[in-house]
């Protein structure tokens, strides 16, 4: 069977460059859940949860994690849940609110947490930091910026 080189036709330059962010999301996602569930059984969903984690000195609401994360709030349990079972963060009382409970990272969820990012920059070297430099970098950070701000209603 013949292989069809296919294309997306004419796109309008923003059309293209959504497409790509879109591409390199997925596909720079993937490559990385691929390399953490071989090297560490942690995907990349887990990652996320403890990368927030491990930027923060004091234990946070889920509901905090839900809301920075790329997760539903379902997920964002189901995740601390298996994370928890494993030893990588524990909940704890809150000291504001007797009913609520607050999430952190173990010492062995910081650990964890540290060889899972040095995988991590491995994988992308190759693909990422060794193909764009500073000023694509920045450029990068000005558009990230731009597009995480609000719209005025």
């Amino acid at each position: 069977m013949a292989h069809n080189d296919l294309t997306l036709g004419e796109l309008t330059p923003r059309d293209h460059a959504f497409y790509g962010l879109v591409w390199a999301g997925a596909t720079l996602s993937a490559r990385v859940d691929q390399a953490l569930v071989r090297a560490h059984e942690l995907p990349l969903s887990w990652f996320e949860v403890m990368l927030w984690l491990h930027g923060q000195s004091e234990p946070v609401a889920a509901s905090d994690l839900g809301a920075k994360t790329l997760l539903s709030r379902s997920q964002v349990s189901r995740v601390v849940d298996s994370l928890q079972a494993r030893g990588l963060v524990a909940r704890v009382p809150s000291e504001t609110d007797a009913r609520s409970v607050r999430i952190a990272l173990t010492d062995a969820g910081r650990r964890a947490f540290a060889e899972a990012d040095a995988t991590r920059r491995s994988t992308l070297a190759d693909v990422f930091d060794d193909r764009l430099d500073d000023s694509d970098i920045e450029a990068l950070e000005t558009i990230w910026a731009k597009l995480k701000q609000p719209r005025d209603a």
